[in-house]
């Protein structure tokens, strides 16, 4: 046996270039978000760079609310991409949600690369004011 013949023998457990490539490409980050809340609601604004609203998913099941997305590179029609050191990235983030909070009503927005979810509370988890009556 040769150099050559050693060389071409094939590696059974390495990965294709199509699954190191998807491998590679779906990369999870967690997006940076902030959280604002006050006495009505809570509003969260996650950092999702590059998606769009058909790449965009968010859903809420029991006390859960998920934000899963994918970003997308831009390639001109008219152009074959050959080289990327840039991979569009998967985006995905968990949050449990208090009982206080009325998952029916979310209202969620994409704009500019930031998702806003605002989630109002129940009527009955409401801070109320209480009259004081004297004498």
């Amino acid at each position: 046996m040769n150099d050559n013949t050693q060389l071409a023998q094939r590696d059974q457990s390495a990965m294709t270039r199509a699954e190191s490539d998807e491998a590679q490409r779906r990369v999870t980050l967690t997006p940076a978000v902030d959280i604002f809340e006050d006495s009505h609601t809570v509003t969260l604004l996650a950092d999702l760079p590059g998606v769009s609203k058909e790449k965009l998913e968010v859903k809420v099941h029991d006390d859960n609310l998920t934000i899963e997305a994918e970003s997308v590179v831009p390639v001109p029609p008219n152009l074959a991409l050959s080289h990327a050191e840039l991979r569009a990235p998967y985006f995905s983030r968990r949050f449990t949600v208090s009982e206080d909070f009325d998952t029916s009503k979310i209202d969620a927005s994409l704009k500019d690369g930031v998702l806003k979810l605002t989630i109002p509370r129940h009527e009955a988890a409401k801070p109320r004011r209480v009259d004081v009556k004297v004498g």
